[in-house]
């Protein structure tokens, strides 16, 4: 027994080994920075160093320091560098932006398929220049084991803030079985553990979430655009249903994330306690009053309805998708105005995966139409939702923050559409895209 147990530990009998020390090599970079924007809303600083030390950002210099010996330079003296951006609102998971694939291949695809297509997706939504994203849908095992692959460096990605599945009554925008023949719907309310009618039933939903591995809760407040269901977009929740969902979900430490058009839905859903709405489509002066008194954030999307728009009168969506799309794409943008000229907080935030993954920079410009400078644009997207996120390691560039940074090539303060041309990604200190 002695001798297979030295066999087994590679000692012989009565011998003690031990093991070399291993030490691992710090790893050091320069980035010499022509102009820096290390803190959106503030002005930007001329030549800068960026020395970044394990992933961390260890110090920022004015001027062009030289590298210490054994750092590695990267040459960012004619570029504009900024915080790497945040999208508070993507689906990784699914053929984004091709709904009629999606349709057609539904048959055939299963969640391996789909989990290849969200690495692919992850990599694409990097190499545009965001680090960080806010999952709102997908497969929650799955998102959850992306999001953890990410985090240990097997795949490329951005950090991710997953929701795992979205909550919904039955029958509404989040019922996968809605438009589907008798046997596919059966099978899928057979599987389907984030419905819920009902307030303790809802706090059952949560749960099941939550155990499932989601970091942020989000539930339908109201219909959606691409539900296959003719319901409108109407709310769809009751409030004892809404505030059992909040509350659950802040007592177990997550922030929750409203869909939410219908102006009443979105009224609702704010009273219960809500960290966000998303899309906020149809918005009055009590639901921006109830934004300001509640501190919550609107996530507009903007790109999403127009992308939904566009898909439907191709005939690439459900019959039921086409007048819900028209009525968010007419009324969008005059709310949004509203809320932005009301000072509501606002978090940067795409719905990707309605509209292409790697596109997500041009939500920018929208906004900038909708009355927000490029300055406050950016901020929306860097320290608007890193607080959203909860996160005080991105945002900004600092001592001690994650080494997510981007470069452009001329200054997006001029012309916001330079984020649609990024030019060098790094996340958490490793360099993702260099071109």
């Amino acid at each position: 027994m002695l001798a297979a147990i030295a066999l087994l530990t590679g000692t012989a009998a009565g011998a003690q080994t031990t093991p070399a020390p291993t030490t691992q090599k710090s790893t050091i970079t320069y980035i010499h920075a022509g102009t820096l924007l290390d803190r959106p809303g503030d002005k930007p600083r001329g030549n800068s160093t960026i020395i970044v030390r394990d992933g961390t950002i260890a110090e920022i210099r004015d001027g062009f320091a030289p590298p210490e010996a054994g750092a590695t330079l990267v040459d960012l003296s004619r570029k504009f560098v900024l915080p790497g951006l945040i999208d508070a609102h993507v689906h990784l998971f699914g053929i984004g932006g091709d709904p009629k694939r999606a349709r057609l291949e539904a048959l055939n695809r299963d969640r391996f398929d789909d989990m290849m297509t969200a690495v692919a997706n992850a990599k694409v939504t990097l190499d545009a220049g965001f680090t960080s994203v806010r999952d709102l849908g997908g497969d929650p095992r799955g998102v959850r084991s992306l999001r953890d692959a990410i985090d240990r460096g097997d795949v490329e990605g951005p950090s991710i803030t997953n929701a795992g599945q979205m909550i919904s009554v039955t029958g509404g925008h989040g019922d996968e079985g809605n438009g589907l023949a008798e046997a596919y719907a059966d099978a899928v309310h057979a599987t389907e553990i984030n419905l819920c009618d009902g307030p303790d039933d809802c706090r059952r939903a949560v749960r099941a979430q939550i155990g499932l591995g989601a970091k942020v809760i989000k539930f339908a407040a109201t219909g959606g655009v691409l539900s296959n269901v003719a319901g409108g977009l109407g709310k769809a929740m009751t409030l004892e249903e809404m505030k059992a969902i909040v509350e659950t979900a802040h007592a177990m430490g997550r922030k929750v994330a409203a869909h939410s058009h219908a102006a009443d839905g979105t009224r609702a859903a704010l009273e219960a306690g809500v960290d966000s709405i998303e899309h906020g489509t149809f918005l009055d002066d009590p639901a921006i009053a109830s934004f300001k008194a509640h501190g919550a954030y609107l996530v507009p999307t903007m790109m999403a309805p127009l992308a939904a728009l566009a898909q439907a009168r191709s005939g690439a969506l459900p019959a039921a998708t086409i007048p819900k799309a028209e009525a968010a794409a007419a009324a969008m943008l005059a709310s949004h105005r509203r809320a932005i000229a009301a000072g509501v907080k606002i978090a940067f935030g795409t719905d990707t995966g309605v509209s292409r993954h790697g596109d997500n920079a041009q939500e920018f410009a929208l906004m900038v139409a909708a009355g927000m400078t490029p300055m406050q644009a950016i901020r929306a997207a860097t320290v608007g939702g890193a607080d959203l996120l909860g996160r005080d390691d991105v945002g900004t560039l600092a001592a001690g923050k994650s080494a997510d940074i981007i470069a452009v090539g001329t200054s997006p303060l001029s012309d916001v559409r330079a984020l649609e041309h990024v030019d060098f990604v790094m996340h958490k200190g490793a360099v993702a895209l260099s071109r």
